[in-house]
């Protein structure tokens, strides 16, 4: 028997057993796809044909991962010359011309204030290793260990993950991120104060954190942080010495209607997170940061997978792609289109308790319209989960997440067209009219 043959003969796996084979061989832990009964077999731009020979319209998107939908010409032509070019596909940190021209395009998207004084640091390629990369800088650079994050997003301890309370480990706490529909009357003065970081004098606190971290949009329920707010956060940290670090995983590269979120408030953060969204469909992630946090020899985080060539040149196609064709400006319009239509729907249907988002990052909350009066009615997950069932039926794809997954987010790429959006509403506005009767008979 040839080394290369299976021990014993199998049939050919055909995609219609997929999913009945997939829970066999993987964890049930998986809830980003584990409702989502697809088996995508092609895709192009913000269609996905399964194996059914179904079509289907994605507001998915990998979590938000491809601004330019899938298998965008300009992504796969760029991924090809690094393959067809014989040269190595992963080469750490050595210089390539590759790398020069991602670290190029990347700093010449960024607001300038903040690009002439930058350096871009290749980290592993999951969001939490960047975010976590992040943090340990601030800590090598300020000498401290907590940090307030006002995000979404899971974050281990760079230091000693899985053991928060060992020597040099990052406290992490979490203070509410400000939400208007849940806490209208929070106002921005209490909300920054939530930070421990009072705008005047050295306050209270004699350990300042190490950093705070902060999304411009909470990635999970859609919730956008205000502008003001933003801003008093930045003229907390910057009193005290305290580096900010802003998330942009799921905000950068035009989604929101600028080319990153914080140019909304026209903040200036110390250090800036992107992953997810930058390798056009490959795992790329990288630290933007001021030179004053590089510690140069001294706790540098060294990771092991930081220097992939293909998801660079597509990062590079991306960036430059969003940039020159103008896209921030085009989700900017075309997401106040698209919100002011779901505000509409929302004022139709009792089961919907807002409408947010900025751009092209969109969330709809359901919500538990029969609880009466007493502030905002508690978030409704099984209305949330049925509106994703039938968008589904209707051949459109959204997600869910937030508090307690109630709410519906929607997450098109850059290039979606007129036609494309009008489509995702129709199909939106008669799953939401089919769950609505379906809760009130």
């Amino acid at each position: 028997m040839a080394a290369t043959e299976p021990a014993t003969a199998a049939p050919p796996a055909g995609p219609g057993g997929i999913p009945r084979r997939r829970p066999r061989r993987e964890p049930a832990a998986r809830p980003y796809t584990r409702p989502l009964p697809v088996v995508p077999v092609r895709a192009r731009g913000v269609t996905v044909e399964g194996a059914d020979g179904r079509r289907y319209l994605d507001c998915t998107f990998g979590a938000g991962a491809l601004v330019l939908g899938h298998n965008h010409p300009v992504v796969l032509e760029a991924v090809r010359r690094v393959v067809d070019s014989g040269a190595p596909l992963h080469a750490l940190d050595l210089a390539t011309p590759v790398r020069d021209a991602f670290t190029a395009e990347l700093l010449a998207t960024l607001p300038p204030a903040f690009a002439r004084g930058a350096h871009v640091r290749f980290c592993d390629p999951a969001g939490t290793d960047a975010v976590d990369a992040a943090l340990a800088l601030a800590r090598a650079a300020t000498g401290r260990t907590g940090a307030p994050a006002l995000t979404a997003a899971a974050h281990r301890d760079p230091a000693a993950p899985g053991r928060p309370d060992a020597p040099g480990a990052t406290r992490v706490a979490r203070p509410p991120h400000p939400d208007a529909y849940r806490c209208p009357s929070g106002g921005t003065e209490p909300a920054a104060r939530r930070t421990g970081l009072p705008p005047d004098g050295p306050g209270t606190r004699s350990d300042p954190p190490a950093a705070v971290v902060v999304e411009p949009v909470q990635g999970g329920g859609v919730v956008p942080a205000p502008d003001d707010w933003l801003r008093r956060v930045r003229e907390c940290t910057a009193t005290r010495s305290v580096p900010l670090i802003a998330d942009e995983t799921l905000t950068g590269l035009g989604r929101t209607g600028a080319f990153w979120a914080v140019e909304h408030s026209g903040v200036v953060p110390d250090a800036l997170v992107v992953s997810r969204i930058l390798g056009g469909s490959l795992p790329l992630s990288v630290i933007v940061h001021r030179f004053a946090l590089d510690p140069g020899g001294r706790g540098g985080h060294a990771d092991g997978f930081r220097g992939n060539r293909p998801a660079m040149a597509a990062g590079t196609a991306t960036l430059a792609y969003v940039r020159e064709n103008r896209l921030a400006e085009r989700a900017a319009v075309l997401g106040a289109r698209l919100l002011a239509r779901l505000r509409e729907l929302a004022a139709a249907h009792a089961c919907v308790g807002d409408v947010r988002g900025r751009g092209l990052v969109i969330g709809v909350e359901l919500a538990d319209a029969a609880a009466g009066p007493g502030g905002a009615p508690p978030p409704a997950p099984a209305l949330a989960e049925a509106v994703r069932r039938e968008c589904l039926d209707r051949g459109l794809i959204v997600g869910t997440g937030g508090p307690r997954s109630g709410v519906v987010r929607l997450l098109p790429p850059l290039t979606l067209t007129d036609e494309q959006a009008a489509a995702v509403l129709d199909r939106f506005a008669d799953a939401l009219a089919a769950v609505e009767r379906a809760f009130t008979r």
